[in-house]
């Protein structure tokens, strides 16, 4: 069954934004369509704003996550998160060390931490992360830094290893979704697989369709 972070809040189909990778669209318009068909999670993932200009797109995606009841993560940017009042921050493995940002952080401020190994995924859980994103599952060509490929293999190991949720990113597609869910993912992070789309709505309303009718085969 899914696993649910320690605030109870659901992973099923979580986005992640990239203007670069979207047509045309800006993170605020891709987190609005791909909300509106179904998105559980938005993540904003930017690496190129200054921190003024991700601020402002944090903060109009809080408000779009807030009035649909969605969980809104910042990736990296620990002080755009907090300064936004995202739900939470995804620190990757080069980031800010979990050590040094959850003292920082209030109660109840998700934390998640991209691993790539069991041993990774041991050590995020130990040190307080809320949840983890391994990466990547397949290849992908929307993260330049994503490393191999792990495989469902690595992927089933990990959800045995860990009590918290794992979220499954990389190269991840309609054809390939329910399988990852089948090897233990609690969510799928998407960034082509919606952001690219010619009907962002409607990509992520079909991954979502997958979540949900796996959910109710294994409810």
């Amino acid at each position: 069954m899914p696993r649910r972070s320690r605030t109870g809040r659901d992973w099923g189909l979580y986005v992640v934004t990239d203007e670069g990778l979207s047509r045309g669209l800006s993170h605020t318009q891709i987190a609005h369509q791909a909300l509106a068909g179904g998105a559980d999670v938005i993540q904003l993932r930017d690496k190129g704003l200054d921190g003024r200009a991700l601020l402002g797109q944090a903060l109009a995606i809080r408000d779009l996550t807030r009035r649909a009841g969605k969980l809104f993560i910042v990736n990296d940017r620990l002080d755009v998160a907090l300064a936004s009042g995202a739900d939470g921050v995804h620190l990757g493995q080069e980031d800010l060390p979990l050590a040094a940002a959850r003292p920082i952080a209030p109660r109840g401020f998700l934390i998640g931490v991209t691993v790539h190994d069991v041993w990774e995924a041991r050590e995020a859980e130990r040190g307080g992360a809320d949840y983890l994103g391994l990466s990547p599952i397949f290849a992908t060509g929307s993260k330049s830094d994503a490393g191999k490929a792990r495989g469902l293999g690595t992927l089933r190991k990990v959800r045995r290893a860990v009590s918290v949720p794992v979220v499954a990113i990389g190269g991840i597609s309609l054809a390939n979704a329910r399988e990852v869910l089948e090897a233990g993912a609690d969510g799928l992070a998407v960034i082509s697989a919606v952001v690219s789309q010619p009907d962002v709505e409607e990509a992520a309303r079909r991954l979502k369709a997958i979540v949900t009718a796996f959910r109710r085969d294994f409810g």
